[in-house]
């Protein structure tokens, strides 16, 4: 009976520890999602000073996130989207700087699990190849952006995502007719489960991209 007090104690300590790491858990995982579609409202309902704070914010909690997930896959892939979208809503000098550590951060998540998220990190990686100049500027290269976009599609085939981007590549490499096509594939993608308003702001950019093409 002498021993009674202390094990309770033991149990308290044990049942806060228990608690304290679920809901670290719950946090890890919200906080992912959390990520997200703060990203999603950002790069599609936001403008001007608005859109750039909120990506400033966007970097701060992905890099926060992959800081306490280093061997979080998705963690490294959603920082970046974060400094690509940035880099290409920001324009300019700096926009090359983000988009190099958007490089960094998707080439970490390949090397951890590059079929994370049905390999998006391919596709967001290959649209850095041919969007940002070449040697001695910039790290562009054509044949690698198509590498990386066929591997995007082959783990995506029907995704909006990879059709999107890849028929921005094609149309980049003045292939409109082929380029029509990914997009429609594109458009008849199905809807991703929680991204409302990314599915609405990308087949508004796909039309947008189809009605330039009859131009």
């Amino acid at each position: 009976m002498m021993n009674a007090p202390g094990m309770l104690v033991d149990l308290r300590a044990f049942a806060t520890v228990f608690l304290l790491l679920a809901v670290q858990t719950v946090w890890a995982e919200t906080g992912l999602t959390d990520i997200q579609q703060q990203w999603d409202r950002t790069n599609f309902t936001l403008t001007g000073k608005a859109q750039i704070e909120s990506f400033e914010q966007l970097q701060a909690d992905s890099e926060a996130y992959t800081a306490a997930h280093p061997g979080q896959a998705e963690g490294w892939l959603w920082r970046g989207i974060v400094d690509s979208s940035f880099a290409g809503a920001k324009g300019g000098l700096g926009a090359l700087g983000l988009a190099k550590r958007a490089r960094k951060h998707f080439d970490q998540a390949i090397a951890i699990d590059g079929d994370a998220m049905q390999g998006s990190a391919y596709s967001s990686l290959g649209t850095l190849y041919y969007s940002v100049p070449g040697w001695p500027i910039g790290f562009g290269d054509d044949d690698k952006a198509e590498e990386l976009l066929k591997k995007g599609l082959s783990l995506d085939p029907d995704g909006i995502e990879s059709n999107y981007f890849y028929a921005g590549f094609l149309v980049d490499q003045k292939k409109p007719t082929q380029a029509r096509e990914f997009y429609q594939k594109a458009l008849s993608a199905p809807p991703r489960a929680g991204r409302a308003i990314a599915d609405k702001g990308r087949r508004e950019q796909i039309r947008a991209a189809i009605d330039a093409l009859k131009e």
